[in-house]
Order: C-alpha cells, then sequence, then structure tokens
C-alpha cells in the first residue's frame, strides 16, 4: 500500500508538471515585444522552449539575438560552481557569449550598446545564495542604469517555502544580494518585481521590467525540474535538501561533491563513527577538486530518505557540530573551518554563534522570526500567483 500510494503521489507530480506553461513557453506573448528589436539574452541550460533552447527557438525565428549573457557554470551549465567562464561564441548560431560570472557580473554600458531589451529566462530553486537570483539583480541594475527593458520569462519555485534568517546586509555578497530569507518564495518574476517595488536597486533606480508569467501553477504546486538547474543539483531530492545542506559549505563537513550523489549524502572524515561511507574524486564538469578529495568521509545517506525537511532545517548542521563535539577537543575550529562563509551563507552570525551556545534548533529560530514575518509582509504585494490548495 506504501509503494502505490508513493506511485499515485508521482503520477499526480508528474501529470502537475507536463500541464505547467513557462514564461518562455507563451511565445505568442512574447514575440509582438521583440518585433524590429536587439535582443540580449540571459540564459542557461534551463532557458528550453519545450526542448529546445530558447537561443535558437528565437534564432530560428529570425529574432534579432546580438549576444548572450551566461551566469555561473556557463551558457551550457557544465562549469563546476565557482570557475572562471569565459566569452566566446555559441558554436551553433555563433552568437557572442559573454561571462556575467567573476569579475563581470554586471553587464557594462559598452556591452548594452547593441540592446533595445534584455531577457532573463533562468530556472531558480528558491534559495537565496543560489546565484542566479544575485545575477538578475545585477541585469535589473544595468537596465535600469542604461534605459533597457527586461523581459523575465518566468518560471516555477521548486522549492517552494519561506523560511530563514532574513539577510543582515552586513553580509551581503554575491551568494546574499537581497534582504529575503534563505527560502524566498517567489518566482524569479515575483522577485524582480519585489527589487524594483522595495527601492532595493539603489539611487532611485527602476528598471524596466515586463514579466511574462507561468501559466497552469500555483504557489506550493509540485513541479519537477525538466533540466538539472545547475551541475550539483541533478534531481528533486537534492533540490529540496539543497537549503539545508548548503551551510555546509562553511564546514568541513562535505555535501558529497565529487560523487554520483552532491546534496544528497553528507560526512566527514572525523565522524568515523557513523557507517555510511563514501569518497570524493574529481569530476569534469561538477568539481575538479572537491571537499576531502580521494578521503573517505562517513556520514549520512539521504539520497532516499523520504522524511526530510519540508523548507530549510538546521538540524543536520547541529546533528554534525555534536558529533564533533563528541570527537574532538576543539570542535568549533574544526568543524567551522570557514566561519564567515557559513555567515554569508546564512546572512547573518547569529546562527553560527546560537550553535557554538548549544542552542536548539526552535531557540535559534526565535532570533529571526520576526525579520520573517516582516519579509512575509512585503512578499504578499508582489505575488503573481495563487497558493495551490492543500491536499
Amino acid at each position: 500500500m506504501k509503494y502505490i500510494t508513493l506511485f499515485i503521489c508521482w503520477l499526480a507530480v508528474l501529470q502537475a508538471t507536463a500541464q505547467v506553461k513557462n514564461g518562455a513557453d507563451r511565445l505568442e506573448e512574447l514575440f509582438p515585444l521583440l518585433e524590429n528589436k536587439r535582443i540580449s539574452l540571459v540564459v542557461n541550460q534551463t532557458s528550453l522552449v519545450q526542448n529546445v533552447h530558447l537561443l535558437d527557438t528565437l534564432y530560428n525565428k529570425g529574432v534579432h539575438i546580438t549576444q548572450v549573457f551566461a551566469p555561473e557554470h556557463g551558457f551550457r551549465g557544465d562549469a563546476d560552481a565557482g570557475e572562471f567562464i569565459k566569452n566566446g561564441k555559441d558554436y551553433r548560431t555563433q552568437v557572442p557569449i559573454i561571462s556575467l560570472y567573476g569579475k563581470n557580473k554586471k553587464p557594462q554600458p559598452s556591452q548594452l550598446q547593441q540592446t533595445d531589451i534584455m531577457i532573463f529566462d533562468i530556472q531558480d530553486v528558491g534559495a537565496r545564495f543560489y546565484t542566479y537570483i544575485s545575477t538578475m539583480f545585477y541585469v535589473m541594475q544595468a537596465c535600469a542604469e542604461n534605459n533597457k527593458e527586461l523581459i523575465i520569462l518566468d518560471r516555477p519555485n521548486p522549492c517552494d517555502y519561506v523560511d530563514g534568517p532574513v539577510l543582515d546586509m552586513k553580509y551581503k555578497s554575491f551568494v546574499g544580494i537581497l534582504p529575503i530569507p534563505i527560502l524566498h518564495g517567489c518566482t524569479i518574476g515575483e522577485l524582480a518585481q519585489m527589487i524594483n517595488g522595495e527601492g532595493w536597486l539603489g539611487n532611485n533606480l527602476q528598471c524596466p521590467l515586463k514579466v511574462i508569467t507561468i501559466e497552469d501553477w500555483k504557489h506550493g504546486q509540485p513541479y519537477s525540474l525538466p533540466v538539472k538547474p545547475s551541475p550539483n543539483l541533478p534531481n528533486d531530492q537534492a533540490i529540496a535538501l539543497y537549503p539545508s545542506l548548503c551551510p555546509f559549505e562553511g564546514t568541513s563537513v562535505s555535501v558529497g561533491r565529487g560523487t554520483d550523489f552532491p546534496f544528497q549524502i553528507i560526512g566527514s572524515p572525523t565522524t568515523k563513527n557513523l557507517k555510511f561511507r563514501f569518497m570524493p574524486h574529481s569530476m569534469k564538469g561538477s568539481d575538479k577538486h572537491p571537499l576531502h578529495q580521494d578521503t573517505y568521509c562517513y556520514g549520512l545517506n539521504l539520497s532516499s530518505e523520504k522524511n526530510i525537511p519540508k523548507g530549510f532545517s538546521l538540524q543536520y548542521v547541529i546533528q554534525f557540530y555534536n558529533y564533533f563535539q563528541n570527537l574532538t577537543k576543539h570542535a568549533e575550529k574544526e568543524f567551522f573551518t570557514r566561519p564567515h562563509w557559513f555567515d554569508l551563507l546564512m546572512g547573518t552570525n547569529q546562527v553560527r554563534l546560537d550553535i557554538l551556545k548549544d542552542k536548539s534548533e526552535e531557540q535559534i529560530r526565535s532570533a529571526w522570526q520576526k525579520k520573517l514575518n516582516q519579509y512575509k509582509e512585503i512578499r504578499k504585494k508582489y505575488l503573481l500567483y495563487e497558493d495551490y490548495p492543500a491536499m
């Protein structure tokens, strides 16, 4: 009976996903806006119209594409996290490709001289530290400064919760550029409207913005991504665990980079008392130099676990810090190997300091609840979609 129920739920998710019509699929809305215009695209491997890349779709229809801007992981999505992305040309269309990762995170005025309209079409996963929304912020800022129109082709949020600490702007970085919680509960179109509406671009800037919305999707509706959004988020399980496991990147605990199960397994050479064992290796297109490369790590296998957090949870981070406390005399130093990076991911140092004080997750959460409630009120102003009815 258990497996029959799971199978029925899986079929329901597939059916709901199949009915969704993303902004990029609504070409009848898009094409009239592009007539006799010079177009720049901000896209990656998720930018599909049915099974065809948006660049190919527009190019084949005679739309004047002057250039493509590529975010982290590159235009085809096969570069490592943090890897330098080179400028070049698309091998199929010969359209120039300009990197928006590394030193050039924001389109420069000289790069926009041959552009009338920018189109942004990238699949987000709903987490503040997923850098595509930071790229969108800089694109909006560039469009506002250079009076270029921006069209957002909206896509569903597959991890559609509102949870976690709201970013303290003292911890602003490329992994946290907006004063929003770890799980923001918005689509990229809604976030773009919020950026404009709340004046977050600075200097009273407003981006000329058009959002082409999703059809047949509601907030909280199950949605399985047809293409992995980045090399280390290969499936729904990894995406669901990503918000709760990403903070480990500021610690000595591996999140499975360099394995076949990134963001689905966690472990460390220190925690040898745990039975599950794995060894990260160098993997092209995923991680060339993963943490604890060629070294056994001991921890937890969550790749098939059904009872995982719905949203954001500190349970795994607290659990492993407690392991370290029981196994070493220098738990703080050996666990929080990159404390500033941990704080940047969290958007505050409050979480790390409270963990060091052995506070429970409930106690830690109480410190951010007021600001989270304030954010929820802001969010309501920019929602484009209704809530999915609870099952």
